[in-house]
């Protein structure tokens, strides 16, 4: 008896040292970006925890950044699984586990910062949205980034320029644009690149504009193809959370929740035609040469795209090419 009231002791000592005040919780945020360098991902989850905090409703976010949690790529499942509370991750990177998520990195599917926007309410993102709902999580803020891509080789212009390169790239349909110009492919994670292109393993790289800059990429490569009037690449880049997790909230913690996720939301809307700028500014004051794609460079790439990431995507995903419809009748 005397055993069985220590251990009931020692369990009910746990428990509260774990929560503290009754009704008290403590979230786990995590993602791959670098913490406390200005990097918008980490500032809008940071946003998040610090709204949580002052609101004074017992809630707590614990971010952990820099992938010093779980790797870049095991965010999505550790989410699922309810190992993680919440997380801003790259959509694409799930892929692998729900196929139609390929579209949101889709080889000129979105082109601009506007159509952007505009894409966040259309049908496509509705059902982007139900299949996240469908894996156990929820959307607390949308963020679409631009991006590029650099070489140690030179400036890629059109489909030629990447012939016989080693490319890393940040998801399938973009891989399969890329072979079908005659690269090879890089399967890492953004936060990898830098040493990738540094000892060779990979000799071009394409990522967010962003990321361009907090992996200070530019002391790796030679040429750029910024995003300009004409973007090949756009990534979705959502804040998560686990639906299990939040409806464990109270309403009034889940009221607070959004209400600092509407808020980063509109901070990182304002910040993401500045991350193209701050790209351009950081490479060329680092001596690279910085260049962006004509309406028929673009085009080209497009012809490119159709044929190898647009075909693949229909033929292989339930409804692809309904989700690329979708996507392209956003005007």
């Amino acid at each position: 008896m005397k055993t069985y009231l220590a251990i009931l002791a020692t369990a009910v000592g746990l428990s509260i040292a774990c929560t503290g005040n009754a009704g008290a919780v403590t979230l786990k945020a995590s993602h791959q970006f670098p913490g406390g360098k200005g990097d918008p991902r980490d500032e809008m989850v940071q946003m998040i925890a610090r709204e949580a905090k002052a609101a004074n409703v017992d809630l707590t976010i614990q971010v952990y950044p820099g992938a010093s949690l779980f790797k870049a790529k095991d965010q999505w499942n550790a989410l699922i699984k309810g190992q993680l509370d919440i997380t801003s991750v790259p959509l694409d990177y799930a892929s692998g586990r729900v196929r139609e998520f390929g579209a949101t990195l889709m080889p000129g599917l979105v082109r601009n910062h506007d159509r952007a926007q505009r894409l966040n309410d259309s049908q496509f993102m509705k059902d982007i949205k139900a299949k996240i709902d469908e894996a156990g999580a929820i959307v607390l803020a949308d963020a679409w980034l631009a991006g590029a891509v650099a070489s140690k080789e030179g400036c890629i212009h059109k489909p030629d320029d990447i012939k016989g390169l080693k490319i890393r790239s940040a998801g399938p349909t973009f891989a399969a644009m890329w072979q079908a110009a005659g690269a090879s492919i890089v399967s890492i994670a953004s936060n990898e690149v830098y040493n990738a292109l540094q000892t060779g393993v990979a000799d071009a790289t394409d990522t967010s504009s962003a990321s361009f800059v907090s992996y200070r990429l530019y002391e790796q490569v030679k040429c750029i193809t910024a995003p300009g009037d004409n973007a090949l690449w756009f990534m979705y880049e959502p804040v998560l959370m686990s639906k299990k997790s939040f409806d464990g909230l109270s309403k009034e913690q889940q009221d607070v929740i959004m209400a600092a996720s509407e808020k980063a939301e509109k901070f990182f809307d304002s910040e993401a035609r500045k991350l193209d700028e701050k790209m351009e500014k950081a490479f060329k004051d680092n001596g690279v040469e910085v260049i962006t794609m004509t309406p028929d460079e673009y085009d080209a790439w497009i012809a490119v795209a159709k044929e190898s990431s647009y075909k693949q995507f229909a033929e292989e995903v339930p409804d692809g090419q309904k989700l690329i419809d979708e996507a392209l009748s956003v005007k």
